[in-house]
C-alpha cells in the first residue's frame, strides 16, 4: 500500500461559484473505507454537464451550493488500495467509473444503478469530481485497461459508456435502422456503437456540416443536413418536413425503427418523433431546455416506445473497455484538442465556445 506524506497537496481545478473557477491546493484525499483506492489522475476529458455546472450552476435537480471539484471523465494509476481491496493493485491503470450507487435501494437491486438517488458521482453536486492531483474511488468502480490501451483512450470510456447505454434502452439489434440526431461526441459514439450492435443502417443528422463529414467517415452510413427553416415557416411544420425529407431521401418507408436524439434541440426532437416508424422505439439522451414543445398526438397515433437515457448501469462500462480496447470504437479520433492541468480554464472556454471543428478535449493530469 502506498500512502502520500503529510507535505503532499491535491492540486485541483475547483468550481466555485457560476462562472467562478480557480485552482485551489485541497488535501490529499484519504480512503473512505477498506474497498476504497486512490488513483492519481491521468487524463481527464470534459463533458458538457461539465460546462452546464460551470456557466449554469445545475442540471435539473442538481444545484450547486457549495465548491465542487469538476471533471469525471477520467483515468489514472493506482497509488494506494485499501486493505480489503482484491480485484486491484498498486501501479494498475485504470479506468475510473466516475458514479458509484448506495447498492441497497431497489434500483440498484433491480441492476438499474444509474437510477440510485444515492450516488456519489463525480463533479456533480456536492461531490467533487476527478480534476485533481488524486481521486478515490470504490475498487470495483475501476477498470483495469490492457496494455496496449493508452491513457486518452481510457478516460474516453466515459462516453462511450454514455453511448452504450443509449444503445441497449433503444434494444439495438440486427438489421434495423437507426437515425441519430447529433454528430457531436456523444453522437458519434451512439453511431458507433449502434454499428457494432448489428444496425443495418446508421444516419447521422446535424446542423454542422464538417461534424457530419467526421460522422460519414467514423460510423455512419448516410448524413443528413437540415435545411433552414424559410422565415415565416412554423418551427414544428419545418420539423416534419424534415423528417419527411430523411424517410424519402434514405428510403426509410414509414420511418426508422430506432431513433436516437442525442441534441436536446427542439427541432431535432420534434423531427425525431416524426421520423420513427410505427412502433419504433425513440430515446431521447440529449439535454437542453428543461420544456420543449413535443408532439405527443403523433407519438400516440404511431405507438412509439419512448424512453430516456442516462448516464449507465450494470455491465455498461466494462463493455465499453472492451468496445475501445478491440478498436471497434476508435475513440482516439474524438480526440481535437490537449491541454495541460494549468491550461484547464482555457480547455474549458474551447469547449464552452462550441467550435464546429472541436470534439473532444483533453486534460493532461497533475504530474
Amino acid at each position: 500500500m502506498s500512502t502520500a506524506t503529510t507535505t503532499e497537496t491535491n492540486l485541483a481545478f475547483v468550481l466555485r461559484a457560476i462562472k467562478d473557477v480557480a485552482f485551489e491546493d485541497r488535501p490529499v484525499p484519504r480512503l473512505r473505507d477498506e474497498h476504497e483506492v486512490r488513483v492519481h489522475v491521468a487524463q481527464t476529458g470534459i463533458c458538457g454537464s461539465d460546462v452546464h455546472y460551470w456557466q449554469r450552476g445545475r442540471i435539473g435537480d442538481f444545484v450547486l451550493n457549495s465548491p465542487i471539484i469538476l471533471g469525471h471523465e477520467s483515468s489514472g494509476t493506482v497509488v494506494e488500495v485499501g486493505s480489503k481491496v482484491t480485484n486491484l493493485k498498486v501501479g494498475d491503470r485504470v479506468a475510473i467509473e466516475p458514479g458509484v450507487p448506495c447498492r441497497r435501494c431497489n434500483y440498484c437491486r433491480a441492476g438499474s444503478y444509474n437510477l440510485c438517488n444515492d450516488t456519489i458521482f463525480a463533479a456533480t453536486p456536492p461531490w467533487d469530481g476527478t480534476l485533481a492531483k488524486y481521486y478515490t474511488v470504490a475498487s470495483d468502480y475501476c477498470y483495469k485497461i490492457p496494455d496496449h490501451m493508452n491513457m486518452e483512450e481510457a478516460a474516453m470510456v466515459e462516453p462511450v459508456s454514455v453511448a452504450v447505454q443509449i444503445c441497449k434502452v433503444a434494444d439495438i439489434r440486427a438489421h434495423q435502422t437507426v437515425v441519430v440526431f447529433g454528430a457531436g461526441p456523444i453522437g458519434v459514439l451512439s453511431q458507433a456503437v449502434a454499428k457494432a450492435s448489428g444496425a443495418k443502417k446508421v444516419i447521422a443528422v446535424d446542423i454542422f456540416k464538417a461534424r457530419l463529414e467526421f460522422a460519414k467517415s467514423f460510423a455512419a452510413d448516410e448524413t443528413f443536413l437540415p435545411p433552414g427553416a424559410e422565415p415565416g415557416t412554423d418551427p414544428v411544420e419545418h420539423s416534419e418536413k424534415i423528417a419527411h425529407d430523411i424517410k424519402e431521401q434514405f428510403g426509410l418507408g414509414e420511418g426508422a425503427d430506432v431513433v436516437l436524439e442525442c441534441t436536446g434541440a427542439a427541432p431535432c426532437i420534434q423531427a425525431g418523433v416524426n421520423v420513427a416508424k410505427k412502433g419504433g422505439m425513440y430515446v431521447q439522451a440529449g439535454m437542453g431546455k428543461e420544456n420543449v414543445v413535443f408532439p405527443i398526438t403523433m407519438a400516440c397515433i404511431r405507438a412509439l416506445t419512448i424512453k430516456g437515457s442516462i448516464r449507465y448501469s450494470v455491465g455498461w462500462y466494462p463493455n465499453a473497455v472492451d468496445l475501445v480496447a478491440s478498436g471497434k470504437v476508435d475513440v482516439k479520433r474524438l480526440i481535437t484538442n490537449r491541454f495541460k492541468f494549468e491550461e484547464a480554464e482555457k480547455a474549458f472556454e474551447l469547449v464552452k465556445a462550441a467550435e464546429e471543428g472541436v470534439f473532444k478535449v483533453i486534460i493532461e493530469g497533475v504530474q
